[in-house]
């Protein structure tokens, strides 16, 4: 049985953005919200019983790389510009052949202290653009 009444937690294991790949989940990290960009927002104003949808790009990182992240609704509002947040339970979706980091409702944003590191803004992993390779094994 395990010390914490046997719910088996885990510790969050913190990675940094340069290690993250595509089509992976489960990260847990601390970046720097460099900007943010409003693509979508469709609002209750045309229909009151339609939710609003806000979406926005965000370029986050830490001192290893950057990434843009997909921020959606409410996540929009902690996603501003020189904010410092945890990203829990993140995963990465592929967008037109690069990769997007994206919190689901599996996962959290929390705000946090800010960083004391500088974003390594010209290691941008969502310009890396990654080719469907199809692998036949022998």
């Amino acid at each position: 049985m395990a010390a914490n009444g046997g719910r088996g937690l885990r510790k969050p294991v913190f990675v940094k953005v340069e290690s993250l790949k595509p089509e992976t989940n489960g990260h847990t990290l601390v970046v720097k919200v460099v900007n943010s960009t409003t693509v979508l927002q469709k609002g209750a104003a045309a229909s009151p019983h339609l939710r609003s949808t806000r979406i926005a790009e965000c370029l986050v990182g830490d001192d290893t790389a950057c990434i843009l992240f997909t921020a959606r609704n409410e996540q929009v509002d902690l996603m501003k510009a020189g904010n410092t947040v945890i990203l829990r339970n993140a995963k990465i979706d592929m967008f037109k052949g690069s990769m997007r980091l994206a919190v689901d409702k599996w996962g959290r944003i929390e705000l946090t202290e800010p960083a004391t590191f500088v974003v390594k803004e010209d290691n941008n992993l969502s310009l890396v653009e990654y080719e469907l390779v199809n692998v036949v094994e022998q």
